[in-house]
């Protein structure tokens, strides 16, 4: 992180915090990992991105107003953790009820392009209180309806290539692509 904030001064960094691949619903070992982990890239960090969930699907509103506070009012984004929500108009509700500035989001479906009308939906009952930021197999080939049939204003996508190794990896040519799909 500090590489790229000297290299790229003028570059947004959002910084994605998660302590293991899996479920959303962190141990008390987990959740102070996770805010040591936020206290150490601060320093570099336009935006935090993290969140967590209860294990019957509800947004854990103790962890996640801990990782808040923890971000010392840098944004905050709810990553796809809200997924997993049983009721995803309620956890939106909490969650901006918590102060997050963004729910990063497929919709609760495999997809954005396929929880289009959800995330429809919810960008509409936010009104703008909370960003809605559709993120889940954005391509070239559907940004573009993605953007339009929400309304969304922002969106996310990995724009990565899987490298022979199974590490994936930004590729500058898909994000070019997905400029030119928008304009």
């Amino acid at each position: 992180l500090r590489e790229v904030r000297a290299l790229y001064p003028e570059l947004r960094i959002h910084v994605l915090i998660r302590p293991r691949e899996g479920d959303f619903v962190y141990s008390e070992e987990e959740l102070r990992v996770m805010e040591r982990d936020i206290e150490a890239a601060l320093p570099y960090a336009d935006a935090i991105v993290s969140g967590a969930m209860t294990p019957t699907g509800t947004v854990d509103e103790v962890a996640t107003r801990r990782l808040l506070e923890r971000s010392q009012g840098v944004s905050f984004t709810f990553h796809r953790a809200f997924d997993q929500s049983q009721s995803p108009l309620e956890a939106m509700e909490t969650i901006g009820a918590l102060g997050c500035a963004r729910i990063l989001t497929s919709g609760t479906r495999e997809t954005a392009e396929a929880g289009i009308p959800i995330i429809r939906q919810l960008v509409e009952r936010a009104a703008g209180a909370i960003t809605i930021l559709p993120g889940g197999g954005v391509t070239a080939s559907n940004i573009k309806r993605i953007l339009t049939e929400t309304g969304a204003h922002e969106i996310h996508g990995s724009a990565s290539l899987r490298l022979p190794d199974g590490r994936q990896e930004t590729a500058a040519d898909i994000v070019r692509n997905f400029l030119k799909a928008i304009h």
